[in-house]
């Protein structure tokens, strides 16, 4: 067997929608950060103060539950610390900082970064990553990141484009593979390796646009093909099993409906002939 239902998974699904104890919007908060105080105190001012808090509110790092001082350290929990260098508190770094400031937790996007074009124009009117990723308002990557609008803000579109075409098939490769596991989870099926296997690997390709290298990306782009196939042949044979159980159980289920029909007919011929 190539995968196994959770039972945990499977009695808290039945016991949500059995007793409704946990409402999606509670479900929903507990992934949310903590109000912090440093969230308290810029949320409430207005203007340039109190913008950062409203973009970040909507990014994909209050999503994945990274607050301000996961960037910015400090105390989150004193207001009076909560921008003290005692406290770890690092601010806003300057422009040629950057890379090693998001570096810190995207490590390998900023080796490549790095060894760009782009990361050797940093400090002499190159971009970095608030440049292309905004500093607040980060919204997932994926490729549509890449486009004329933003990219023509320093050069032609040409490269980025066909980087951007190079990339497409294999990109959406992976969103399906994401998709479909997603859909077995829902059914209680264990796929968590599966999912972490598929996450990690859309990172890594992810990363290669970072090279801004067209042909290392086309020939980087068909190993990460063959390693999205071997997943999409791991999902395949699940499904199928999936489906082969389905119909088992399908005529498992008509058969005893005719056994319980032929009982119930056989039950009331003997009953007939016992009244006649």
């Amino acid at each position: 067997m190539i995968w196994q239902i959770k039972p945990v998974g499977l009695v808290l699904g039945v016991g949500l929608l059995l007793a409704g104890s946990i409402s999606p919007a509670a479900a929903q908060d507990e992934s949310k950060p903590a109000e912090t105080v440093c969230i308290q105190c810029h949320g409430s001012q207005p203007g340039r103060l109190g913008e950062p808090v409203k973009q970040w509110r909507q990014s994909i790092h209050a999503a994945n539950g990274i607050s301000c001082h996961d960037c910015h350290g400090g105390d989150p929990t004193d207001f009076a610390m909560a921008m003290s260098p005692e406290r770890g508190f690092l601010g806003a770094p300057e422009a040629v900082g950057i890379p090693d400031f998001c570096g810190r937790c995207h490590v390998g996007v900023k080796e490549d970064y790095l060894a760009s074009r782009h990361g050797q124009a940093l400090g002499a009117g190159g971009p970095h990553c608030v440049t292309c990723h905004g500093n607040h308002a980060i919204v997932k990557a994926s490729l549509d990141l890449i486009n004329q609008q933003d990219c023509t803000r320093c050069h032609e579109f040409g490269r980025a484009q066909t980087i951007k075409e190079a990339m497409s098939e294999t990109d959406q490769r992976l969103t399906g593979l994401t998709t479909d596991l997603a859909e077995l989870h829902k059914v209680g099926i264990a796929v968590d390796e599966l999912e972490g296997t598929t996450f990690a690997l859309r990172n890594d390709f992810h990363r290669l646009f970072h090279s801004v290298d067209v042909e290392q990306v086309r020939q980087q782009t068909s190993q990460f093909q063959s390693r999205a196939a071997e997943i999409g042949g791991k999902i395949e044979k699940i499904q199928e099993e999936l489906h082969q159980r389905k119909l088992w159980g399908a005529l498992a289920a008509t058969l005893l409906f005719f056994a319980s029909a032929l009982f119930f007919l056989i039950r009331k011929t003997y009953q007939d002939e016992e009244q006649s």
